[in-house]
């Protein structure tokens, strides 16, 4: 199969689809690799790496978007919507159900597209979404301290505090992947943490791992109310796979809540849980409403792209080199990337996508059943 690997465009996006190991493998498999120019420099990952690896560099991104499967990190932005073609493969992560336009553009080129965010397997594990959450939940802590500094527009609270001053106040919405990981790191600083979550057994496994070190609450809207109220910090950790996130906190809860707090709505990918979001960017990274500081960038972990791109190959060489070698036929045997299917000849293949934007839905497997 010719694979591409074009360079990403969105803003400040400087990790890469594939690391020149994924790219050794697919090539000892007899697979053609085209690799755009400089697509690797954001994760320091040099041209001559991926020729190493058996890559043919190419000087412009519609060389490698010309491919029969093409592996990105982030979804086409509008202006590599013309790159999108009949009997081409997507495989990067898409997060549809806030992107009416994308889902229109990819519907009308007679794609297939496969998102990381979905690919599911037995258990309801999230694979492909797992490493960059991990990072986005440790990042969000980080984030948050900084907009807490009084030179940044916060607070002017310290996370931990001092010996005789209270820490910062952190509250989590989402006890996941996402929620775990800035627990983790949010308690590591000393801050008094506040984890909500509607998952009785995941806010047990907290509570036995922790021992005291931080609190669980039921997510219902009393109790998200009482925790906002009182909170420096707010992380939105919740997450509906493939679909748009609720809000959990509302537009008239901010002018109660302590004016120099912080909100990283790392849902914001899926629409965010805060009624107030409105995707970022690193270049702009936050804006103010009512007193509170937003920071809403939708490709966080890419701050990071060394590490990103590294946790994100781990877990994504399995299932690209299967597409490579199998083509279709790799979804029609494997469950996990049936799931992983959202768009398949003009149909739409995931059902949180349909309902969002009233459309028909279509099983994978009939989408599938006609084309060889």
């Amino acid at each position: 199969m010719l694979i591409g690997l074009p360079k990403e465009t969105k803003d400040h996006e400087t990790r890469v689809g594939m690391t020149p190991s994924t790219v050794k493998t697919l090539t000892r498999h007899g697979h053609q690799v085209l690799v755009q120019s400089g697509a690797g420099e954001g994760s320091f990952l040099a041209d001559a790496e991926y020729q190493s690896a058996g890559a043919t560099i190419v000087p412009h991104a519609e060389d490698a978007w010309a491919a029969q499967m093409v592996v990105k990190v982030k979804e086409p932005t509008p202006a590599e919507y013309h790159y999108l073609h009949q009997d081409m493969i997507l495989f990067t992560y898409l997060h549809l159900a806030s992107d009416k336009a994308l889902t229109h553009a990819l519907l009308e080129s007679g794609a297939t597209a496969i998102a990381y965010e979905t690919v599911q397997t037995e258990g309801g594990k999230l694979p492909l979404l797992t490493p960059m959450s991990e990072v986005a939940g440790r990042m969000a802590v980080l984030v948050g301290a900084t907009y807490l500094q009084r030179t940044h527009g916060g607070r002017g609270v310290l996370m931990g505090g001092v010996p005789g001053v209270e820490p910062a106040n952190v509250v989590i919405l989402g006890g996941g992947i996402v929620g775990t990981n800035a627990a983790r790191i949010a308690v590591g600083f000393g801050a008094q943490v506040t984890v909500l979550d509607v998952n009785h057994d995941r806010l047990k496994y907290l509570d036995d791992i922790y021992r005291g070190q931080l609190q669980t609450r039921f997510s219902d809207e009393y109790n998200i109310e009482e925790a906002i109220y009182h909170a420096d910090l707010i992380i939105g950790a919740v997450l509906i796979p493939g679909g748009r996130a609720p809000w959990l906190v509302t537009s008239a809860m901010l002018p109660n809540m302590r004016k120099g707090s912080v909100i990283v709505d790392v849902a914001v990918d899926q629409g965010g849980c805060i009624e107030t979001t409105r995707p970022t960017t690193h270049s702009n990274p936050t804006y103010e409403v009512e007193g509170v500081v937003h920071y809403c960038v939708a490709n966080m972990p890419s701050a990071v792209p060394r590490t990103s791109t590294f946790a994100l190959n781990i877990q994504t060489a399995i299932y690209t080199l299967r597409l490579a070698d199998e083509g279709l036929e790799a979804i029609r045997n494997n469950p996990a990337l049936q799931y992983g299917l959202n768009i398949h000849r003009g149909a739409v293949t995931y059902p949180a996508i349909a309902k969002e934007f009233d459309m028909k839905y279509t099983d994978p497997l009939q989408a599938l059943k006609h084309v060889q």
